[in-house]
This record gives C-alpha cells, sequence and structure tokens, in this order.
C-alpha cells in the first residue's frame, strides 16, 4: 500500500488529526490516504451533535461504538477524519463539524474547495 504525500490543504506538512479515538483510514492518528481509501477520508473534523445526528440520518452512524472493528463510537469534541465527500454534504446542509486545514490532507482539495474548508477551519490564521 503506498501512502500519498502527507501534504495538508495549506501546502505543508500534515499534522496529526487524533489520537485518542485513533483516527485515520490507516488509524495513525492523521489523515493520510492511499489507493485504497476510496472514501478519501482526508478531512480532520470535530465532532458535534449536530453533525453526529446528520451522519447517522444520512446512514454513517459514527456514535456506536464498534469494539469488532476498534471503533470506540464518537461524541462530541471528538476529532476524526472524514470522508471529503461527506464533509461537502454536511457543508451543504449547514451542519458541517469544524477542521483543522494544517490536519486536512491535500487529495480532500479534489472533492472540497479550499474556501469551503476555510470557512470551517479552527487553525486559520
Amino acid at each position: 500500500m503506498k501512502i500519498d504525500a502527507s501534504v495538508n490543504v495549506l501546502g505543508t506538512e500534515l499534522k496529526p488529526c487524533s489520537l485518542d479515538p485513533l483516527t485515520g483510514f490507516l488509524r495513525n492518528g492523521a489523515c493520510d490516504t492511499c489507493a485504497e481509501d476510496a472514501g478519501s477520508h482526508t478531512v480532520c473534523s470535530q465532532m458535534t451533535e449536530e453533525f453526529l445526528a446528520f451522519s447517522l440520518y444520512v446512514g454513517n452512524d459514527l456514535s456506536t461504538p464498534r469494539p469488532e472493528f476498534g471503533f470506540p463510537g464518537l461524541k462530541p469534541g471528538d476529532w476524526w477524519c472524514l470522508c471529503a465527500m461527506r464533509f461537502l454534504q454536511a457543508h451543504d446542509e449547514g451542519v458541517a463539524p469544524k477542521v483543522q486545514l494544517g490536519s486536512t490532507h491535500q487529495k480532500a482539495l479534489e472533492i472540497v474547495p479550499l474556501d469551503v474548508l476555510k470557512t470551517h477551519a479552527v487553525d486559520l490564521d
């Protein structure tokens, strides 16, 4: 498995997103991606009650623990590498969570425009 270059949407080195809970398609704490990551789990986002309810509504239950998959279940305040398309969908519905640009992989830009990410950024100088 070849990992895509670890560069964020700002063009600098990708920073970790979360080690607790351990996130990322590769479960390395970063929103790294590779060819096998069909969902593009590249947007480092902070969970909110509103977003978690939206995700459940559209068929992706992120709140319920799934120990058989090593998934603890997410709660508001947790940081998680979201699929870029789901993030964009949440943005379009007005329920997008906050993002860390420094921890969001540049590959997210293939789906989510940078200006959209910036409107939800917590680390924009």
